[in-house]
């Protein structure tokens, strides 16, 4: 679950954005409806507490449920329903369809690569290549689709990027400036893109050492040799076809943002009946 205070003020905006000035036809329909959402193909439901979330601060009355989060859904299978008064149900739809299939087509994108490498060990990771002000929503949705967080924001961890190395002036003067910033809680992970670049990472001190772009070969070569020294993991060119092979190699985790910045929508729909 997701707790409502993380999500409220983003349903709010997204209200405020969809009708800043109230629904003119929706406002002039009198009487009750009831309508079903519809799973439109396979995937992965998620979304449902955000739907419910708008129904409710655009009309208190109205009567709204969803199938559980985490829920896996086929085409045609009812996946929610709500009653209330008409003009409520139309002013809702749209906004609440968007949170639902954004948030069901990431748990599902998620949920694909996950079952490559859950016989590996192998923890998926979802990066900061997220929708701005959607973050803590997509990130849930990963965890619903059976991925893993990775840090939430640049507050929460250091990752030392290629940038970042070259702003500092190398590796080891960039986790030496890490160091300094960071307090004695905060990791420490550098990027690196060959061998030799992960070895300098780990003379220096990091706690943690991404392998960029590296092919399975190499990253293999280096969970042989820094595995039981620092944490390891994936990152780039990675992608459904070879997501497994990687996980193969060994490595702690491998961190895909297409789960997040590439997830096709699932599609739902809302149907009413008056």
């Amino acid at each position: 679950m997701i707790a409502r205070p993380l999500y409220e003020e983003i349903v709010r905006a997204a209200l405020r954005e969809d009708a800043p000035f109230g629904d003119p036809f929706g406002e002039a329909i009198r009487g009750g409806a009831s309508g079903l959402f519809l799973a439109g193909g396979d995937g992965v439901l998620c979304g449902g507490p955000v739907a419910s979330e708008v129904f409710r601060q655009v009309d208190p009355s109205v009567s709204v449920s969803f199938s559980p989060d985490g829920r896996r859904v086929g085409r045609g299978d009812r996946v929610g329903e709500a009653s209330g008064p008409a003009g409520s149900l139309l002013r809702a739809e749209r906004t609440a369809l968007n949170f639902l299939q954004r948030l069901s087509g990431v748990a599902t994108a998620t949920s694909l690569y996950a079952s490559r490498i859950a016989a590996h060990g192998t923890k998926l990771l979802d990066t900061r290549k997220t929708t701005p002000l959607l973050r803590v929503l997509e990130k849930y949705a990963v965890r619903t689709g059976g991925g893993t967080n990775h840090r939430f924001s640049l507050s929460d961890g250091i990752l030392i990027k290629e940038n970042g190395i070259r702003a500092a002036g190398g590796i080891a003067a960039a986790v030496a400036a890490a160091r300094s910033a960071a307090h004695h809680l905060l990791r420490v992970e550098v990027e690196a893109e060959t061998l030799a670049d992960v070895e300098a990472a780990v003379a220096a001190g990091a706690d943690a050492v991404l392998l960029d772009n590296m092919p399975p070969s190499m990253v293999r070569e280096a969970v042989a040799r820094f595995a039981g020294v620092v944490l390891l993991e994936a990152s780039g060119g990675i992608h459904l076809g070879n997501v497994e092979e990687y996980a193969r190699t060994g490595v702690a985790a491998v961190a895909v943002g297409a789960i997040t910045h590439s997830a096709p929508a699932l599609d739902i729909s809302f149907e009413l009946s008056t």
